[in-house]
């Protein structure tokens, strides 16, 4: 066995200072993106990230700050209410630390929400896409360094990073309720700053549906240390070159606050079925 580094070091005493504040055994984590933290408004115990060591916090509006735990429909579920992004100045070990200890609580699935940019000219603002692969433009990786073998492999498959099957349970879960649904491809980028014009045809020609600043660095911890993953995009905006206004973080809030209704039904329901 490889020794255990300072990343594994550093999970541990997040593990040990979460089971000393609450007995759940999460089987599900959810990770809630900009404006769309109200999923876990209703669950009993929120510790804030300041009360947990090496959990970083985020600054960006929109984001509460707050590791929760609860059952919905009877499963032990873990929510992070935000969480933090590369732009913000963090390195990528901070970035994906909180799924990182979501794996190491126990959970089998994640399901990862964000709020991005629309890049297909058949979207529109607030759609929501079901996210089937992604393409990486920061050429950044959060396994970047010396592997530790007790987390994951040294070199993690990525064909299927989206499991077909929780994403096949969410797209049944919106059918029942009467959400159409998009699929499609998203691409992270650093920001903060938004894509120019010219970056969004380059995307589109690629093939990308969505854009945005999270995620991908997210999905692939996961992925390293075994855990399955889906992903659900809230199409805030549309991208550079597709919209007549200009673009900004307001706007990115507002339409995921429109839209909040119709993700907690679907959220609890992709939930439910994960009993």
């Amino acid at each position: 066995m490889a020794p255990v580094n300072d990343v594994a070091r550093k999970l541990d005493e997040t593990v040990g200072a979460i089971r000393a504040k609450t007995p759940v055994v999460p089987r599900v984590g959810l990770v809630l993106g900009s404006g769309l933290g109200a999923f876990a408004d209703s669950l009993p115990t929120k510790i804030p990230y300041s009360e947990i060591p090496h959990m970083p916090s985020s600054k960006v509006v929109g984001h509460a700050g707050n590791l929760c735990f609860g059952e919905v429909s009877g499963v032990p579920i873990v929510c992070m209410q935000g969480r933090v992004h590369f732009y913000e100045g963090h390195e990528l070990d901070a970035v994906v630390h909180g799924v990182r200890t979501m794996a190491r609580l126990g959970v089998s699935a994640v399901l990862l929400t964000n709020a991005a940019g629309g890049c297909d000219p058949n979207f529109s603002a607030g759609d929501l896409m079901i996210v089937t692969d992604h393409v990486n433009f920061t050429m950044r990786s959060p396994l970047i360094g010396p592997n530790d073998d007790t987390l994951g492999p040294r070199f993690p498959d990525m064909s299927v990073a989206y499991d077909p099957h929780l994403r096949t349970e969410l797209a049944h879960a919106a059918h029942e309720l009467g959400i159409t649904m998009r699929e499609g491809v998203y691409a992270w980028l650093t920001g903060p700053s938004y894509e120019t014009p010219a970056e969004i045809r380059m995307l589109r020609t690629l093939g990308v549906s969505a854009v945005g600043m999270s995620t991908v660095p997210e999905v692939i911890a996961l992925r390293h240390m075994g855990v399955r993953v889906a992903a659900l995009s809230c199409i805030t905006n549309m991208a550079a070159g597709l919209s007549d206004s200009p673009l900004h973080h307001e706007e990115v809030e507002a339409t995921a606050r429109s839209r909040q209704a119709d993700l907690l039904k679907l959220l609890g329901a992709w939930v439910k079925v994960q009993a």
